[in-house]
């Protein structure tokens, strides 16, 4: 018998126990923090995971399958030239609405195909940290400086860590580099995979496009018909199953007229006929053979590594810090706002891994810094928030562990707190 795995199981068991015989279920913070875990995470669950993360998932699976490993490693591998892997990973998240747990997918399936760290780690971080629509509602809610410090902070941040993970590793580095990727052909043109990738993108984009703050403009009017958009772009994904994927057309035929049914039934809720289409995507790859069931296989596969520990993270986050309706977690969020004022080292570097710890959903940054600033939140506090908070979080972790190991997700998770910390300080000094 293996006496250590008995022992592991049995203190597991124990703690279980442990904590369930001395929950303090009589004190009123206690049950508040609990309430608050389950309260992030049903929110979680109805605002995120059916537009963010499934999208997100089926994103990594094209990537997996239809992207050949020595593309990727082409472009972002080891061998590759760093001015070219670094430039385009550093500047992806301006295309993609997604958040710290919504770019883990991608992260890990460009990861999985041969990319580098180095460059795998600028894509992971630059993904949640610039998309192009927290840019322009810092800017607009919080301060043009602010908008310009987070993007000059994003970019060279996503640089400067990738560089620094890849020179620390740079031993596993070289033996992945000398591993020989042979050229293997093409199923399909490149462009074409390229455009049913663009797709899926735009899909993820627009339907999770963030109401502005003000009703006129273009991109209040991207709000108001994003909906309309989506469906464009759900006929050119149709049309990409058929003639780039070659599923076969009576399927997606039926698929698509499902979800024009549900759409002319639940016209004023058109999360359900998203929802027909996510179910009729599904059952036309589990149908189909080859590479479009490939697509499932490896889509699924992603679900099944990411959303437990997606689900424990925002639990304990929850728990510990609230959630986004007010209730307080264990650590009172009046708390918080009292310890980032100023732009002392504290105060930043407390921001800083606070940030780190929390979840941000894709935009939900802005108004909660907008709150902590109208509390007295300092400026470089702020700008270190809006630099460790999106790009990380206690779920995000979990599953960076996961797919690069403990180690690593230590370092890079310090050198995201100590360069938003000293990145604080300086815009704190400086405004």
């Amino acid at each position: 018998m293996n006496w250590k795995k008995e022992y592991k199981i049995f203190l597991w068991i124990l703690g279980f126990f442990l904590f369930a015989y001395f929950m303090p279920l009589e004190n009123a913070t206690f049950t508040g923090a609990i309430l608050a875990a389950f309260d992030l995470a049903k929110w979680y669950a109805q605002e995120h995971v059916l537009l963010c993360l499934i999208p997100a998932f089926f994103i990594a699976g094209v990537i997996a399958v239809f992207v050949s490993q020595s593309a990727v490693v082409k472009y972002f591998g080891a061998n590759a030239k760093k001015w070219v892997a670094y430039s385009v990973a550093s500047v992806s998240g301006t295309v993609l609405a997604v958040c710290s747990c919504t770019i883990l997918p991608l992260f890990s399936s460009i990861h999985k195909r041969g990319a580098g760290l180095g460059p795998a780690i600028a894509f992971l971080y630059s993904g949640p940290a610039i998309n192009i629509l927290a840019i322009i509602l810092t800017a607009r809610i919080l301060g043009i400086e602010l908008g310009i410090a987070r993007i000059i902070g994003a970019v060279s941040f996503s640089i400067v860590i990738g560089l620094i993970m890849s020179f620390i590793y740079r031993k596993e580095e070289k033996a992945d580099a000398q591993i020989a990727i042979p050229e293997m052909p093409e199923e399909r043109p490149m462009w074409q995979t390229a455009i049913h990738f663009f797709i899926l993108v735009a899909i993820l984009v627009f339907v999770n496009w963030g109401k502005p703050e003000t009703a006129e403009g273009l991109w209040y009017f991207m709000f108001a018909n994003k909906w309309f958009i989506t469906s464009i772009f759900g006929i050119g994904f149709a049309l990409s199953m058929v003639y780039i994927i070659k599923v076969k057309n009576l399927y997606v035929i039926l698929g698509t007229f499902a979800v024009i049914v549900s759409a002319i039934f639940f016209f004023s809720n058109p999360t359900i006929p998203f929802i027909v289409a996510v179910v009729a995507t599904t059952l036309v790859l589990t149908f189909s053979e080859y590479e479009p069931n490939q697509w499932l296989g490896e889509t699924w596969g992603f679900t099944k590594q990411i959303m437990p520990l997606l689900g424990a993270g925002i639990l304990v986050a929850g728990f510990l810090l609230g959630s986004q309706n007010g209730n307080n977690g264990i650590i009172p969020n009046q708390w918080i706002a009292n310890l980032v004022g100023g732009n002392s080292l504290f105060s930043n570097f407390f921001a800083s891994i606070t940030g780190a710890f929390m979840y941000f959903a894709t935009l939900t940054e802005i108004p909660i810094l907008q709150g902590l600033i109208s509390s007295g939140m300092g400026k470089g506090p702020a700008l270190a928030l809006l630099l460790a908070g999106p790009a990380l979080s206690l779920p995000n972790m979990f599953v960076i562990r996961e797919v690069i190991g403990t180690q690593k997700t230590v370092v890079y998770v310090s050198l995201v707190i100590l360069m938003a910390t000293i990145s604080g300080l300086i815009y704190g000094s400086l405004f």
